[in-house]
This record gives structure tokens, C-alpha cells and sequence, in this order.
């Protein structure tokens, strides 16, 4: 199975898209991960397309009102599906959506993926339908087609734990997770400071369990590939010193580091 690693967009906005595919490249990464509006979506297409990059596609719900919510939703499902990324990954419903209207954005993803064969993957996010791990378990238990991009730091935060008293409600997890944001959490907060710091040793093994994990899995079942975006987010998740705004450490190197870090431990 090959492992393919994405880095993020986000956080490289200052440069243009040629600009970011050049530097992604030249640090050894196989794809981008990118948020690209309507207006960019060819570029990105054609950016990553020309330096011999994959691309991941990402489509996000918006707006309280569910009717208006999902038009948007299916609309630009079909859109981005239009430019045949790899997959779309997905920030799907809210988390103040009851379980019925949830399920119906799941299910137009599931339409829409059958309509254009281009996979969608539902991220797990706080403010998402898939905010926490028990929140998550009743879409699992009835809709068993749901597929999940997994980034557990976001339910290790919500939980104020490492979610070692809910081991079950992960691995359910585990079971349909596709793609891997490999972004480590803590009890306070979605994104440490930095991985490398020894003070976070047990918050990277958890995590890099649980990406063993969903990995194992699809060794097992003679998948293609594992898909991995190294998705340390910029200042603003990543903490920052107080009245400079100085962001404590480099989210390029951290994110370097992970991709070096997994490559290491999976001899990928």
C-alpha cells in the first residue's frame, strides 16, 4: 500500500498557487489539500496538475438556515465533483442540526458521489455533525456508508481527554476513516504547540495509534493507498505570543515534521 502525503493550503495563503506547489513539491510531499472557491478551482486544478502533484478538494456547509444550507451544500458538492479531485473532503452539517437534517446532507454527499464517482469524505470537526466521538456514533450506526476523514484532535479537545474511557466509540471510528488529518490535539485545545516538544510525547503516540490504526485496517483489506494531510494549522491554532501575535514555533516545520514523522514510523 503506498502512503501519499497532502500538505495543506492553508496557511500558505500569502503565495500564489504556483508558488505553493513549487515549495510543497521541493519538501517531498505527493499533493496538496486546498480550499479552493469557485473562482480558483481551475487553477488549483491545473497548479497542482503541473508539478505532478494530487489534488484533494475540500467543500464546506454554510449557513444556519437548512434549506439555504443545503442547496449550497449540494451545489457546491456538484461543483468541486466537476474538477474530478482525488476526493472532497467534507465539513459537513452543524452541530446544532438535529440527527434528521444531518443525515440528509450525508445522504445528498452520498448521491453526489454516486452521481460523479468522486468519493466524499466527511471530516470530524467540532461545529460538524461529527464534533465528538459518542455524537458521531448514532450517524455510524444508521447510515454504514459514511466515511469519515479522521481527525480525532478535534474530539480529544471536546472531550477535555485522550478519549481513553471511549475506546469503542474511536475504533468504530477507525473502522470507516479513508484519510488521515494527522494534527495532534490535547485536553485544552485541537492543536498542541509543538509536536516535537518532549512535553507532548504521549499526546503524538496516542494519535499516531490511532493513525496505526485506521492504516492496519486498510492493509488489510489490499487498499491502493493511504492518503495523509499534515494539517497544522497557522497562527490562530497555532498559539501565539501575546500583543506581537509571534506564533511560538514554524507551522511549516511542524507540518514537515509530521510528514518525516509517519514516513519514519510507517518506513513509507
Amino acid at each position: 500500500m503506498k502512503t501519499i502525503f497532502f500538505c495543506p493550503f492553508w496557511g500558505m495563503e500569502n503565495l500564489s498557487y504556483t508558488e505553493a506547489a513549487k515549495r510543497v513539491k521541493s519538501a517531498g510531499y505527493d499533493g496538496m489539500e486546498i480550499s479552493a472557491g469557485p473562482d480558483k478551482r481551475n487553477e488549483a486544478v491545473q497548479v497542482t496538475h503541473d508539478n505532478g502533484l494530487e489534488l484533494i478538494l475540500m467543500a464546506f456547509g454554510e449557513g444556519s438556515n437548512f434549506s439555504e444550507h443545503k442547496k449550497k451544500y449540494h451545489d457546491d458538492l456538484l461543483n468541486i465533483a466537476s474538477y474530478k479531485p482525488l476526493f472532497i473532503n467534507a465539513h459537513t452539517g452543524h452541530d446544532y442540526f438535529t440527527f434528521e437534517q444531518n443525515a440528509e446532507l450525508i445522504q445528498l454527499a452520498m448521491d453526489v458521489q454516486k452521481q460523479t464517482g468522486v468519493r466524499i469524505l466527511h471530516e470530524t470537526h467540532r461545529g460538524r455533525f461529527s464534533y465528538s466521538a459518542p455524537a458521531i456514533q448514532y450517524y455510524l450506526l444508521k447510515l454504514p456508508e459514511l466515511r469519515l476523514t479522521a481527525d480525532y484532535s478535534h474530539w480529544v479537545n471536546v472531550a477535555e481527554s485522550y478519549l481513553t474511557d471511549q475506546a469503542e466509540n474511536v475504533n468504530r471510528a477507525i473502522a470507516v476513516s479513508d484519510h488521515i488529518h494527522c494534527r495532534v490535539g490535547h485536553p485544552q485545545g485541537p492543536q498542541v504547540n509543538d509536536p516535537r516538544a518532549p512535553e507532548w510525547k504521549n499526546a503524538l503516540e496516542t494519535h499516531a495509534k490511532w493513525w496505526d490504526a485506521i492504516r492496519n485496517r486498510l492493509q488489510k483489506a489490499n487498499a491502493p493507498i493511504l492518503t495523509v494531510t499534515c494539517e497544522f494549522g497557522p497562527a490562530g491554532y497555532l498559539p501565539t505570543l501575546p500583543y506581537t501575535q509571534q506564533p511560538v514555533t514554524s507551522q511549516w516545520d511542524v507540518n514537515v515534521f509530521m510528514k518525516d514523522f509517519l514516513k519514519k514510523r510507517w518506513q513509507a
